[in-house]
């Protein structure tokens, strides 16, 4: 493996660490297949093409399902990762076997959980301190818009305005999509914003630059660990999930829920309808016209 290539696995899996929570066990995994990948591709990773990319599937031809589609999951993670920080202007896991398998569901909190760890949150921003204010304002706008990590961190100062219930963010392939924003966010932001150095163009600075994932990241399961949750089932994507789920219970309509997360593909939405089963069985019972009879 090169040395370029060496260094961007190594950004990639400290993303992976940080906003996705992953062990140990699957950061040395994923190391282990970006590595192999490397060995088998001419151009190595990073300047990989779709040709080389498609010439992986029959060298794992022999290799079992499940294996096949953490190699596959690895790569596409990888690639997107690189074409979304802009290593690369192209995502060529395209090219990538798909293997069929049973999507996982996601980890989420229940409402008494979000409940306690936006009350701890609040009393310590009733102090007045800058990183408590700075605190509430991250959690309200990661539950309560469900914003992906890297839209949250990477927000603009002006990106939520007062008045404005709502704000433009470009997610995943540069889509432009609406998020609601909540009185209570818009209340967040405002008291974070007086505090917020004022040179600062983004809306969550955090050294030369804004907030890091991974900082959020360690953020979010220190307001976890405050509330009494345990820290490690929690990060800033279990935010965004307990977001869809709660939503869902409530009776979100699943198309509203696809729009609102950004996703391109309602599949990816529809693992919520997994999640939240006791909601839909209730449903069925109530709302359809035999459950009368």
């Amino acid at each position: 493996m090169t040395s370029e290539d060496r260094a961007l696995v190594d950004r990639f899996l400290d993303m992976m660490a940080a906003e996705a929570g992953a062990s140990r066990n699957t950061i040395a995994a994923y190391r282990s297949d970006l590595e192999q990948a490397s060995a088998a591709l001419p151009e190595g990773l990073g300047q990989a093409s779709l040709e080389g990319l498609g010439a992986l599937a029959p060298l794992w031809s022999g290799v079992a399902a499940s294996t096949l589609a953490r190699r596959s999951a690895a790569l596409r993670r990888f690639y997107g990762f690189l074409h979304d920080e802009g290593f690369r202007p192209d995502d060529p896991s395209v090219a990538l076997p798909r293997p069929r398998h049973q999507r996982p569901l996601p980890r989420i909190l229940d409402m008494t959980e979000v409940n306690a760890m936006f009350l701890a949150a609040e009393e310590r921003a009733a102090s007045g301190q800058p990183e408590a204010l700075r605190n509430l304002a991250l959690i309200e706008l990661l539950y309560g818009s469900g914003l992906r990590a890297s839209e949250l961190v990477t927000l603009p100062r002006r990106a939520v305005r007062a008045g404005q219930p709502f704000l433009i963010l470009q997610g995943k392939g540069s889509k432009e999509r609406l998020v609601p924003v909540s009185g209570r966010a818009l209340e967040a932001v405002r008291q974070w914003l007086e505090a917020c150095p004022a040179e600062s163009p983004w809306l969550f600075p955090g050294g030369r630059k804004h907030l890091s994932r991974v900082r959020l990241f360690q953020i979010v399961r220190a307001m976890a660990a405050d509330a009494g949750i345990a820290p490690d089932r929690v990060s800033p994507h279990v935010l965004r999930h307990a977001f869809a789920t709660h939503l869902l219970s409530g009776g979100a309509d699943l198309r509203a829920l696809q729009t609102l997360l950004g996703h391109a593909d309602i599949a990816t939405t529809q693992i919520y309808t997994h999640v939240d089963s006791d909601r839909l069985v209730e449903l069925v019972n109530q709302r359809h016209p035999l459950a009368r009879r």
